[in-house]
C-alpha cells in the first residue's frame, strides 16, 4: 500500500478534478442547471467517473430540496485504492478498514455530505464496505441544491466534481500507512481475544490499563483522569495476541460472578464496558480490549413491553385467571415478567452469558429474603427467584451470569467469585464473601433446576415484508424501531449502538421472512443461524439493496427487535431446537 501522510497529496494522483476525470459530471450538472428538480433523477443509472479508478453514482435521488438527502456512492477499485497489502483476507480486518475510511470521510466532509461512521464501535456499516480485493464503496447522503425547486446545477458541480474528488482523494487515498495499520491491527486483536476466550473458559477479559469510565451519559468518550483498571491477581491471565503481543487483564471465567460495592464506586460502569464488549472499539476508546464472549446478552426488566408465547414457567408457577405461565403472552408486561421473558429470550437465542444490573432489575423477581419468606407463605408467591435459579443456568444450560448488586447479600451463597470495586478498583472478595456466606440467615431455596427452554416457531405472515410498507423500515435514534406502522421501543436493548444499527435490525427482521428462513416450520433459533450466515456477507446482500445508513446487528439484536413486535404470532413451542 502506497504511504502518504495525511498533508501530503498522493503520488501518481492527478490533479484536482475541475478539468479531468469529473468533468462529464460537471457536464452533465451545469446542462441541468436551473431546470425542474426532479431532473436531477436523470444522473441516477449511471456511474460517472470522478478520479482514475474512482466513479460517483447517484443511488437516489431526493423528490424534492425539503426531503432526506439524495443517497450516493463512490466506488474505488483495488489497484487505486492500494489496500491489499492490509491482508484483507481476514473479515475483522476488512470491517476495521471501512471503519476507519468511514470516520476519515465524515471528518473531510465537513457539512456538506453525510458520512455515517457511528461512535466508539467499530460495526460493518453500508456506509463503507472493503473486499477482500481491496476495492472499497463509499456511501453517503447529499442534499442536492435546489433553491425555488430549481436545479443549482452550478453548486451541484462545484459540490460533486470538486469537493467530492478532494474527499476521496484525502479520505480514501491519501493515507497513513502506520495509521491506518495501527487502527486495523487494534480491531482485530480485540476479534481474536474475542474468539478465544470459550477456549480459556472465560466469557469476559478486560485488559489491565483499561479505561472504562465515560465522561458522561451522552459522551461515550473515555473519562478524563479515570483509574485505569488493574486486575485482581487471582483472575489475572495473560493472552498472546497478534499485533499487541501478550496483554494481561481480568479473565472473568464461566460459572456466576457477582460484583458488589458502594454506591458509585464503579459497578455499573464495570458492568456497562462488559455490555459493550461484544462490539470492536476504535483505538484510544480505553476499551479497546475488553471483551464479552460475542453471544452475550444484557437483560432487564421492561414496563410495558409486549411479550409473545414466552415459556416464563421457570419463573412463575401461576398467574391470575388461570393463564398458563407456560405459555405467556401479554401486550403489558409487568417488571418481573419482562424480565422473565428477556432471560428466556436470551437463552433460546443461544445466549450463554447474562448481564445484569440490580438498579434495573426486578426486585421481586431477583430474590425474596427470609423475612419476607416468613411473612409471605411461599404458595402465596408464584414467582421463582433468580437467585435460586441462576447456578442452573450455568449447570444444566451453559449460561453464566454477571451480576452486579448493591443491596442484596442473598447473591453470595450462588456466587462462583465475588468482585468488590472500590474507588473504580477491582478486588477478588471470593473467599471472605463465602465466609460472610457461611452465615445462615434463614432463607429457604425456593425453586431448584432451569428447565430447558422450550424454542418458539413464529408465524411469517404477520412480518412478511409485503403486507408492510418497507419504505417505513427506519429508527427513531437508538430508541425505537419503525417497522411497517409500528415504532418499537427498543431503549431496554442496551447493545444497540446507535440508529443504524436500530434500523439494521429491523431490515435484518424483513430480510428473515424475505429469505425463507422464517416460514412457519423452522424455530426462531435455527432462523436466527440462518441470518447469522448473511449478517456476514455484504450489507447489501440482506437489506434489499436499501439506499439506507445501516449497521450490522448481532442475531440478539435482532432477535430482541422481533420479541418486541406487537404482530408477532408463535404458531408453536417446541421442547428442542431445529426444523
Amino acid at each position: 500500500m502506497p504511504r502518504h501522510r495525511p498533508s501530503e497529496p498522493p503520488r501518481d494522483t492527478p490533479a484536482p478534478a475541475t478539468g479531468a476525470a469529473a468533468d462529464d459530471l460537471a457536464a452533465a450538472l451545469h446542462h441541468l442547471h436551473d431546470g425542474p428538480y426532479a431532473r436531477y433523477r436523470s444522473l441516477t443509472g449511471r456511474r460517472w467517473p470522478l478520479l482514475p479508478g474512482a466513479t460517483f453514482s447517484l443511488v437516489r435521488s431526493q423528490a424534492d430540496p425539503f426531503a432526506p438527502p439524495s443517497r450516493c456512492e463512490v466506488r474505488v477499485d483495488a489497484r487505486a485504492a492500494g489496500f491489499a497489502p492490509l491482508g484483507l483476507d481476514v473479515p475483522a480486518r476488512r470491517r476495521a478498514l471501512a471503519g476507519y475510511l468511514a470516520r476519515r470521510a465524515r471528518d473531510a466532509a465537513g457539512g456538506t455530505f453525510r458520512v455515517d461512521a457511528g461512535g466508539q464501535e467499530v460495526l460493518q456499516r453500508s456506509s463503507c464496505e472493503v473486499a477482500a480485493d481491496g476495492s472499497a464503496v463509499l456511501r453517503f447522503g447529499y442534499h442536492l441544491p435546489g433553491p425555488r425547486r430549481r436545479v443549482d446545477g452550478r453548486t451541484a458541480a462545484r459540490d460533486l466534481a470538486g469537493a467530492l474528488p478532494e474527499l476521496v482523494r484525502s479520505a480514501l487515498l491519501a493515507l497513513d500507512e502506520d495509521e491506518v495499520r495501527g487502527f486495523v491491527d487494534a480491531v482485530e486483536d480485540a476479534a481474536v481475544l474475542r474468539s478465544r476466550l470459550p477456549q480459556l473458559d472465560l466469557v469476559a477479559f478486560v485488559a489491565d490499563g483499561a479505561v472504562l469510565p465515560r465522561r458522561s451519559g451522552v459522551d461515550p468518550r473515555p473519562a478524563l483522569d479515570a483509574v485505569p483498571f488493574t486486575s485482581p491477581p487471582p483472575l489475572r491471565v495473560a493472552v498472546e495476541l497478534p499485533h499487541r503481543g501478550t496483554v494481561t487483564g481480568m479473565g472473568v471465567p464461566e460459572g456466576v460472578t457477582v460484583v458488589v460495592g458502594g454506591g458509585f464506586h464503579g459497578k455499573s460502569t464495570l458492568l456497562s464496558a462488559l455490555v459493550a464488549g461484544v462490539h470492536d472499539h476504535v483505538p484510544g476508546d480505553g476499551r479497546e480490549l475488553v471483551v464479552t464472549v460475542a453471544d452475550a446478552a444484557a437483560v432487564r426488566a421492561e414496563d410495558g413491553r409486549a411479550v409473545t408465547r414466552v415459556d416464563v414457567g421457570a419463573f412463575v408457577t401461576g398467574l391470575p385467571g388461570g393463564l398458563d405461565p407456560r405459555d405467556f403472552t401479554t401486550a403489558d408486561a409487568s417488571g418481573s415478567t419482562s424480565q422473565a421473558a428477556a432471560v428466556v429470550e436470551a437463552v433460546e437465542a443461544g445466549g450463554r452469558l447474562l448481564l445484569v444490573d440490580e438498579d434495573t432489575a426486578a426486585t421481586n423477581l431477583m430474590v425474596r429474603d427470609a423475612r419476607m419468606q416468613a411473612l409471605v407463605a411461599k404458595d402465596a408467591e408464584p414467582l421463582n427467584p433468580f437467585v435460586d435459579l441462576v447456578r442452573s443456568l450455568h449447570a444444566e444450560h451453559g449460561v453464566s451470569t454477571v451480576l452486579v448488586v448493591g443491596a442484596s447479600g442473598d447473591f453470595l451463597d450462588v456466587a462462583d467469585r465475588v468482585l468488590l470495586m472500590r474507588a473504580f478498583c477491582c478486588e477478588d472478595v471470593t473467599e471472605r464473601a463465602r465466609e460472610v456466606a457461611a452465615r445462615p440467615t434463614g432463607r429457604a431455596v425456593e425453586a431448584t433446576g432451569f428447565p430447558p427452554v422450550r424454542h418458539r416457531v413464529p408465524e411469517p405472515g404477520p412480518l412478511d415484508p409485503r403486507v408492510h410498507d418497507r419504505r417505513r423500515v427506519g429508527a427513531r435514534g437508538a430508541d425505537a424501531l419503525l417497522f411497517g406502522e409500528q415504532e418499537v421501543d427498543v431503549r431496554a436493548v442496551r447493545q444497540f449502538t446507535d440508529a443504524s444499527q436500530v434500523a439494521g435490525a429491523g431490515y435484518a427482521v424483513d430480510h428473515l421472512v424475505a429469505a425463507g428462513h422464517l416460514d412457519g416450520r423452522r424455530t426462531l433459533a435455527a432462523a436466527l443461524e440462518l441470518l447469522a450466515a448473511d449478517l456476514a456477507g455484504p450489507v447489501e446482500g440482506w437489506t434489499g439493496g436499501a439506499s439506507a445508513d445501516v449497521a450490522v446487528p448481532r442475531p440478539h439484536e435482532v432477535a430482541a427487535a422481533l420479541n418486541r413486535l406487537r404482530t408477532l404470532r408463535v404458531r408453536e413451542l417446541r421442547p428442542t431446537p431445529g426444523d
